[in-house]
């Protein structure tokens, strides 16, 4: 029976970066994957197809252009889901190359099967054929979640799907349903309406995604509708089912009934409410953790796995060998014998051998900070410090049409908590480089503390925007003003300009000038 000294369960980000980092610090490393692909969600169904896809469809549909060349203006006149398909199955393959690679060249053995934990540090890997036992002295679990399925919505893999079979589509529908108004649902309605599709999107809140600055989502949900996307918000879904359509022709179409009396119908409909876990088969109660009803799982800070005790409530005895609780019938108290049963309460403590980091233990579930966390846990778990680690400060990054990403605070947060703030704007369309893009739309917004000018929050809505906001991530990181900005050079011409314009802005409206 082998043994290793760190054993990861799931191939995704987490997964990855804890098997690299045990490898780097001269640990004897297994990886175990129990799909017959390396990369989890991120690679396969999720981060890397959804955004591969979206870069196709703007490149062929010529949208990223028009800007400069015109609103008639497109690469490819007719774009199938094989083209779509077709460059995003090449990012695919090249990520599991570089994955493999990567384990190769650090010495991380992989093991495939499906990990089911049978002791304490005991695994068995069932394979179809095969199985094998190993043991470890550390553990990661990083096996991701799924999309939520309820069992009242009639999936079919063709006309009612998930993000999940998005990319198996035979063709290009004319019209789809999108319930769901968060990060995935978003990015898939702005894609598809990208490519002439249809889109109506439901949304049960009255903003879609809810955690944005109000402002930028406000002027999201503006360009959204620009792009002929129709928004249901404050809409939810009572009920799906596929009905007959009789126009000339007899087809099925896809009918969401919802909670208000209005019926939809198209072609298609993607269901992307909320993400499932997947530990309940992997043997958890055999090491004593348990899981919430959406099996993820509760960790400490350091991503220590969390089991929950049950402990006898402590019950104060009084001076008369009673406790309070039971009337004596004489002072009006009452009390009850100290001999009585308490009632039980719970702790949670950590199951020090066992870690878990990724979407799998819930909020942020990006595969950004999956990555730091997988590090992190295992760096944590062979007692290697690994410093300040500034939770507050990881960005956001929405792949939608057109890109969004924040980081820091939003108005609506600052106001809550009392912080006296003045917001800069700069609006691409008064930056040279957003002229030549053809990028007339964007915004860049600065939030300033009125006091000390540090800044507080960076919220960005256009090209380039997930990848701007790291210049503002590192100023507030190292606690810098918007003084930095205006006495700082920037390439130019540049989009990174856009700090100095809203920094500008920003300290005028203070100055009152």
């Amino acid at each position: 029976m082998k043994h290793f000294d760190l054993v990861v369960i799931g191939t995704g980000p987490a997964g990855q970066k804890a098997a690299i980092q045990g490898a780097k610090l001269g640990k004897r490393v297994a990886i175990i994957e129990k799909n017959n692909v390396l990369g989890g969600a991120q690679i396969n169904t999720g981060t890397i197809p959804s955004k591969s896809l979206r870069e196709a469809a703007l490149h062929l549909t010529g949208a990223n252009q028009r800007g400069l060349l015109g609103d008639a203006y497109r690469v490819k006149k007719n774009v199938t889901i094989q083209d779509l398909v077709g460059i995003s199955s090449q990012v695919i393959r090249h990520e599991w190359e570089v994955i493999r690679d990567q384990f190769d060249r650090n010495g991380v053995e992989l093991i495939w099967g499906a990990a089911r934990f049978e002791g304490p540090n005991l695994i068995a890997i069932q394979r179809d054929e095969s199985s094998e036992m190993i043991t470890g002295d550390q553990f990661m679990i990083g096996v991701g979640t799924r999309p939520a399925r309820p069992a009242s919505v009639p999936f079919n893999g063709t006309t009612v799907f998930t993000s999940d079979e998005v990319q198996r589509l035979d063709k290009l529908p004319k019209s789809m349903i999108v319930v769901g108004g968060g990060v995935i649902g978003t990015e898939y309605a702005c894609i598809m309406a990208t490519l002439g599709v249809r889109v109506t999107l439901v949304e049960g809140r009255h903003q879609v995604l809810g955690f944005l600055d109000s402002e930028i989502a406000g002027a999201f949900q503006y360009f959204m509708r620009m792009a002929s996307i129709t928004l249901r918000l404050g809409e939810k879904v009572e009920k799906i089912e596929e009905v007959e359509h009789h126009n000339g022709t007899s087809k099925k179409l896809v009918q969401a009934q919802l909670e208000s009396g209005k019926t939809l119908r198209a072609e298609t409909l993607l269901f992307a409410v909320g993400r499932q876990g997947v530990c309940g088969a992997l043997g958890l109660e055999n090491v004593g953790i348990t899981y919430d009803d959406r099996e993820r799982l509760k960790v400490n800070e350091h991503y220590q796995c969390l089991r929950k005790v049950e402990v006898p409530a402590e019950v104060p005895v009084l001076p008369d060998g009673t406790t309070e609780g039971e009337h004596d019938g004489d002072d009006g108290r009452f009390q009850r014998r100290a001999t009585d049963e308490a009632k039980p309460e719970h702790r949670w403590e950590p199951v020090e051998h066992v870690y878990a980091a990724g979407d799998v233990i819930g909020f942020p579930a990006l595969a950004s900070t999956s990555m730091e966390q997988g590090r992190r846990a295992v760096c944590h778990a062979f007692g290697v410090d690994t410093g300040n680690y500034n939770t507050d400060l990881f960005p956001y990054g929405i792949y939608a049409v057109p890109e969004i990403s924040m980081v820091g605070k939003t108005e609506e947060q600052l106001t809550q908590e009392g912080v006296p703030y003045e917001a800069g704007i700069a609006h691409y369309e008064e930056i040279a480089r957003g002229q030549i893009l053809g990028d007339r739309t964007g915004m860049l917004k600065m939030l300033i503390h009125q006091d000390t000018h540090q800044i507080l929050g960076v919220h960005i809505m256009g090209t380039g925007a997930t990848e701007l906001v790291h210049i503002g991530q590192a100023v507030m990181a190292l606690g810098g003003d918007a003084e930095f900005f205006i006495n700082n050079v920037f390439n130019f011409p540049t989009l990174a300009e856009a700090y100095k314009v809203a920094a500008y802005n920003g300290l005028n409206k203070l100055a009152h000038v």
